[in-house]
């Protein structure tokens, strides 16, 4: 692989990292947090794969099949949590049932 084509794809893969990060922290929502962490993530086994494509080993091959195990699970988990809880809109009584329609 070409040299600057390497530098390049660390560049990016950096500067990807960075706003996900970014949106992390700042949110401003929880399904954002997910979607940047989700991001992330994806960010993180793309580099894992570039870096065995540019040296020839398959030695973190084990690292990017956790890492895609996590990735799904934690999204499945997080999303099954978000159904469950509580909706603050929802549980206020409505003006109807405390007409006593």
């Amino acid at each position: 692989m070409p040299t600057w084509l390497t530098i390049l794809l660390v560049v990016v893969y950096g500067v990807t990292a960075a706003l996900c990060i970014l949106r992390i922290v700042r949110g401003p929502s929880v399904l954002d947090r997910i979607v940047a962490s989700d991001v992330l993530l994806v960010t993180l086994m793309c580099a894992l794969g570039t870096e065995m494509a540019v040296t020839g080993h398959t030695h973190t091959m084990p690292i990017l099949i956790v890492l895609a195990m996590f990735g799904v699970i934690g999204s499945f988990a997080v999303s099954r949590f978000l159904i469950t809880a509580k909706d603050p809109l929802r549980d206020e009584p409505s003006k109807e049932a405390a007409d006593g329609r």
